[in-house]
């Protein structure tokens, strides 16, 4: 049977799609493209977005176009929280929960279109196994993201991600070498570590994610490794330590804020304080002055006063983040935030709007003046992808920056050092430097001979 998957939501839904192309690959199927003509669909939702119902209806209408008889699956966090909702949708012929996700082959046994929609869904009561995933982002197989975390105990009051994902649960600590070892001698240069709650890593045996990352440095592994989103009050000084000292993490954060104002926060239930986060902000940049420090930022919360939404665009203008993630507050069922709507009437919907613009204004800023300042420096980059249209290959630079330079179709994508020159915000103009040019040969040379050194990490 062929079958072809389609994945909404985070870098750990790719992950875990990719997990379950090999589920279906041990059982004999055949993994497609999606758009192509097919027996069966697999779409893996979310259900941060606001349009998770919307872009759902729109992927079956898509996939059935072109298959009309194919069986369509539907999984992932919008499928746990709603699937009474999903069934109800046209094409759909089953409805996967959490607990169900990774057994679809052997809950299924013929994958055809049902008269009557099924639903496979438990709750999510008790301990969850933690399932392992890792999936490349390019098919140059130059990045990939390993899931080391999964779940929540956090009770944020606007979130839905415990009641889809249920408890914090981890990989073995004893598996964590094993696995780095096998993306480095699979050719992969960068790993990135993922978790719903990354930084609430806590293994069986009892280890934390900061002796995850102590681990790690001491594999001293030939790949990169970025750290993805981790919450503040999670982010240990020893692992900002650790990081500034090393050689194989990047200099990179993500590091949800969420509000600028302490009240919000309050209310929101989040962990810490507006100060707390910006000292902890200041205390990488004075480690690591380079580092790219992304945020991320909830506007229109129901109690945010115009005031409290002022008090949050002053705080992240003086704040040295590099970019930040804005998201529009939206109601979500079973929530306490949703109640907080109820009964105030909340945030109307066009100053989330006005105020989302705003930050992502400031964002725009915040990230030209990161990228100008890294104009003149010299930086590692691994080539992820070439236009054949302005042939420049792009990249990512250990501090998160996205450089564009040019090299022929046929360089090795592989870690190398180019010089940054200049910006137009989206993107750093960068020119390659090859390590033999460095000791008294010229770049020409090895332009004309297609010689690129890497570097290796």
């Amino acid at each position: 049977m062929n079958v072809s998957f389609y994945t909404l939501g985070c870098k750990l839904n790719y992950a875990e799609t990719s997990q379950l192309q090999r589920t279906f690959e041990q059982n004999g199927h055949t993994v497609v493209p999606f758009g192509q003509p097919t027996d069966a669909v697999i779409i893996n939702t979310c259900t941060v977005t606001d349009n998770a119902d919307k872009e759902c209806r729109q992927i079956i209408r898509r996939a059935l176009r072109v298959s009309p008889e194919a069986f369509v699956g539907v999984t992932g966090c919008y499928a746990q929280l709603q699937p009474e909702e999903i069934a109800s949708i046209d094409g759909v012929d089953a409805v996967f929960g959490a607990k169900e996700k990774f057994k679809i082959p052997e809950l299924v046994r013929e994958f055809r279109k049902f008269d009557t929609p099924q639903c496979f869904v438990d709750e999510l009561d008790g301990a969850l196994d933690f399932v392992e995933a890792q999936s490349s982002e390019t098919d140059s197989r130059t990045r990939a993201f390993l899931k080391l975390q999964d779940g929540c105990d956090y009770k944020c009051s606007f979130c839905t991600i415990p009641l889809a994902r249920g408890k914090s649960r981890a990989m073995d600590f004893s598996l964590i070498p094993e696995k780095i070892r096998h993306l480095e001698a699979s050719g992969y240069h960068e790993v990135v570590l993922s978790g719903i709650n990354l930084g609430d890593y806590e293994a069986p045996s009892g280890e934390t994610f900061t002796d995850v990352v102590r681990l790690i440095e001491t594999l001293q592994p030939r790949l990169r490794v970025r750290i993805s989103s981790i919450e503040p009050n999670l982010l240990t000084k020893e692992i900002i330590d650790i990081i500034a000292e090393s050689n194989v993490f990047c200099h990179s954060f993500h590091i949800p804020l969420q509000s600028g104002s302490s009240e919000v926060l309050r209310q929101m239930r989040r962990r810490y304080k507006a100060e707390y986060y910006r000292d902890l902000i200041h205390s990488i940049k004075d480690a690591m002055p380079d580092a790219a420090i992304g945020a991320d930022v909830i506007v229109g919360f129901p109690t945010e006063a115009d005031a409290h939404f002022e008090e949050t665009f002053a705080f992240l203008h003086e704040l040295p983040v590099s970019y930040l993630h804005v998201f529009s507050y939206s109601e979500r069922e079973n929530t306490p935030a949703a109640e907080f709507s109820a009964q105030t009437g909340g945030v109307p919907m066009h100053k989330r709007a006005e105020r989302s613009k705003r930050l992502r204004t400031l964002s725009a800023k915040k990230k030209f003046d990161f990228y100008r300042g890294e104009c003149g420096t010299i930086r590692t980059v691994i080539p992820e992808q070439r236009s054949a249209e302005s042939g420049l290959w792009s990249g990512w630079t250990e501090n998160y920056v996205r450089v564009e330079f040019a090299a022929p179709p046929s360089l090795v994508q592989a870690p190398m050092q180019v010089r940054l020159l200049e910006t137009d915000g989206e993107t750093v103009r960068a020119v390659l430097i090859d390590t033999a040019a460095e000791q008294g040969n010229t770049l020409s040379s090895a332009v004309s001979h297609g010689s690129y050194i890497p570097i290796m990490l």
